[in-house]
């Protein structure tokens, strides 16, 4: 079956998980290839079946080189501690999942084949580069095109939200995560990938160090009987990868070529991965 008529399938299946960005009424139906609101809004399915909701176009930071970069680096098991962990804190019973800012979506993939592919999934980023190489993945996962400030989901359509490293949207996450459904969002702590760090910057520098106090903060806010979980875990990192380590983070973009350079001729083995979990039920 063509990608395009297997998104059609899955939008059929699922229609009431998704909301029109312009009326905010919920699509009642599936024509052809197409979404459809009450109202006649639509949007139609690409031939990679995929959904474009952007109102606006957008650039995306993460070019084509840097999103495969990171898409090897993840099928090496980079995040693979996190991906377990989001799938041990989830309930055994099959979820409703939405990943907000799902990347080139290994990730969500990840979590969905260490659950048995027994869940409902939707993966959206603003990159749509990313999105397309999401489609690419053996996975049963829906992957979209859509804003964070403005999600083209039902309200209450999602038992579990994951947020892996993507900004945070907290009205439009309790909107959409059903009563007694759960967020669980993942920030870096100081040592997150540290190696690469110390290598590129210079002590002292402003992007030696990194501090995620007022991001864990503002979740406790929204979020006071929050669990937090340090996953601390280190990569060993193949030669033939390294390049790639340090093409798919942002750390590169504001480092000197010729420090870049020099740590790309004296590549270290392994990469520290320090990271908090945060996990919270939304009543």
């Amino acid at each position: 079956m063509k990608k395009i008529d297997t998104a059609a399938a899955f939008l059929t299946a699922h229609v009431n998980l998704f909301r029109c960005p312009v009326c905010l009424a919920p699509y009642d139906h599936v024509a052809g290839h197409s979404l459809v609101c009450p109202n006649g809004h639509n949007v139609d399915l690409s031939k990679k079946g995929t959904l474009y909701f952007m109102q606006r176009a957008v650039e995306s930071e993460y070019d084509n080189a840097m999103l495969a970069a990171r898409r090897r680096m993840l099928q090496a098991g980079l995040f693979a501690g996190i991906t377990a962990e989001f799938a041990a804190n989830m309930p055994a019973t099959p979820q409703t999942i939405l990943d907000v800012g799902c990347g080139e979506g290994t990730p969500l993939a990840d979590v969905l084949q260490r659950r048995q592919n027994r869940d409902t999934a939707i993966g959206f980023d603003l990159s749509k580069p990313g999105i397309n190489l999401a489609t690419q993945l053996e996975s049963p996962a829906f992957f979209c095109v859509a804003d964070l400030a403005q999600m083209p989901f039902s309200d209450g359509a999602f038992t579990t939200v994951l947020d892996l490293f993507s900004p945070s949207a907290y009205k439009e996450f309790n909107r959409v995560i059903a009563p007694g459904g759960r967020l669980l969002k993942v920030i870096p702590n100081a040592d997150y990938l540290i190696e690469l760090r110390q290598a590129i910057f210079p002590a002292g520098s402003a992007h030696a160090t990194y501090d995620n106090g007022n991001v864990l903060s503002l979740f406790k806010q929204h979020y006071p009987d929050a669990t937090v979980q340090r996953i601390r875990y280190q990569v060993p990192v193949p030669a033939e990868l390294f390049a790639d380590l340090m093409l798919m983070t942002p750390m590169h973009w504001g480092a000197d070529e010729a420090q870049l350079a020099r740590v790309k001729a004296d590549p270290f083995k392994a990469i520290t991965v320090d990271v908090t979990l945060l996990s919270a039920q939304v009543n």
